[in-house]
């Protein structure tokens, strides 16, 4: 069985951390917003009667739902800008929502658009629905694009996803692609703000041709450069508490990937029936050139299956993604707080993050502490500290409060904090820290539900 050496690697030099890109990044988004209302106020002489108030606000909601297309694609894209200096759960949340605008808003075009025809031509609505779809070039192709927008946006809400499993969701949601391509034709085909005017055109073309670039390279071309570059196997499997397995993987110039401790991989391992969908597991160990660890816990059938792995299996790996890093740091002092296996990506923080360190880990009973051997050995070969917050005899949680939280860890505002674990349980004590008085800035945290 091939382990990763704990006791080698020094802590690594603080990295000035870099100034986010979030605020640019927004600004841009939300000017990009105000330049497709400012074309259809250009193109609009004038408004008059119910009609055409109707169809107005028909033609914006429909312009503002084709920008909001491109942009719902281009971060799918997994832009390693974003990726790892914004960090992939804030990219999540954009992205969620962005598709949350993009269903509205094409509702609102739809119902708009169609009443204010309606009352234009003095017919029920029905037969104007019934005219533009199958009249109206390419209206039967959005039809279609629609439709399927609109399956992905209920299998994206929160309370269908928990009662579908990751894989379903995962292959819904790619026919997002499909649905902005069907949807695309009926823009410039009946949008007046595109008849006759080329440079709105061309304008239209290079935002979803670069939405598409960014997606072609950064998911396929990126990907297939890494993996055949890189040549990845499973060394290993091997079970760290019930339920929890640590899958070592080998390749070749694994240092080129640039991975830092406490980022994440997408991964689909080859030949082992989990090759159709890809899966975020973090780094559970510092990468080094010939090795990287992933620790996974059996929740659904994709990580209950990585327990079945044999070595030799080929591996299909994205990334690094993340922004759970060393760089984030802004003293000398840092808490890590984990959760069941959202330690994984905290013990290899807990490995090589600089100054003074200590680890609180929650779990319900010692049983369920993986890694913990590794992260003792690692307390005592670099003089940090591991708590544990575990139930009592009968059950009983332990409670993480601003209180204990202050108590435990005297001067607790100047430590940087790294969060990680089930959402409600990061939810819970990100609050207990603001209310201890951690400034959000040093509060590091990423989740990954949409």
């Amino acid at each position: 069985m091939t382990t990763v050496d704990t006791r080698r690697a020094a802590p690594p030099r603080r990295v000035p951390a870099g100034r986010s890109p979030a605020g640019p990044v927004l600004a841009v988004l939300w000017a990009g917003a105000a330049a497709v209302v400012a074309l259809w106020w250009t193109d609009t002489a004038s408004v008059v009667g119910t009609a055409g108030r109707l169809t107005g606000a028909g033609r914006i909601s429909g312009l503002l739902c084709g920008y909001a297309c491109a942009v719902l694609v281009a971060l799918m894209a997994r832009v390693p800008l974003l990726e790892n200096r914004i960090g992939s759960d804030r990219v999540a949340r954009w992205h969620a929502m962005a598709g949350r605008y993009t269903v509205s808003l094409l509702v609102a075009h739809v119902v708009l658009i169609l009443s204010g025809y309606a009352a234009q031509d003095q017919a029920s609505l029905w037969h104007e629905t019934v005219t533009v779809v199958l009249d109206y070039p390419e209206m039967l192709k959005a039809t279609a694009g629609t439709v399927i927008l609109f399956a992905v946006g209920v299998t994206s809400a929160r309370a269908v996803r928990r009662r579908t499993s990751y894989e379903f969701w995962y292959y819904v949601h790619l026919l997002t692609y499909a649905a902005v391509y069907l949807a695309f034709g009926h823009q410039l085909a009946v949008g007046d703000e595109f008849n006759g005017k080329p440079v709105a055109t061309a304008v239209w073309y290079a935002l979803y041709l670069g939405a598409a670039g960014l997606v072609l390279w950064y998911r396929v071309l990126a990907p297939v450069r890494l993996n055949r570059r890189h040549r990845l196997r499973v060394e290993s499997v091997h079970q760290e508490s019930p339920g929890v397995y640590s899958v070592v993987v080998r390749g070749r110039n694994l240092d080129e990937l640039g991975a830092r401790p406490g980022q994440f991989f997408r991964w689909r391992f080859l030949g082992a029936s989990l090759g159709w969908t890809s899966t975020p597991y973090s780094l559970s160990a510092p990468p080094r050139p010939d090795l990287l660890r992933i620790t996974v816990k059996a929740l659904g059938g994709h990580s209950a299956a990585v327990a079945l792995l044999r070595p030799g299996t080929r591996v299909w790996a994205e990334g690094p993604y993340g922004s759970l890093t060393a760089e984030r740091s802004t003293g000398h002092r840092s808490l890590l707080i984990a959760a069941g296996v959202g330690v994984t990506p905290l013990r290899a923080l807990f490995e090589t993050l600089p100054g003074e360190v200590t680890l609180l880990y929650r779990a319900r009973s010692a049983e369920d502490l993986a890694l913990g051997g590794e992260l003792e050995a690692i307390a005592r070969w670099r003089g940090a500290r591991v708590l544990y917050a575990l139930n009592g005899a009968h059950g009983e949680r332990p409670s993480i409060t601003a209180e204990s939280l202050r108590a435990t860890f005297p001067g607790l505002a100047g430590h940087d904090v790294y969060l990680c674990g089930p959402h409600g349980f990061a939810r819970d004590v990100y609050e207990a820290l603001r209310a201890a008085g951690v400034p959000d800035r040093r509060i590091h945290h990423e989740s990954f539900e949409l």
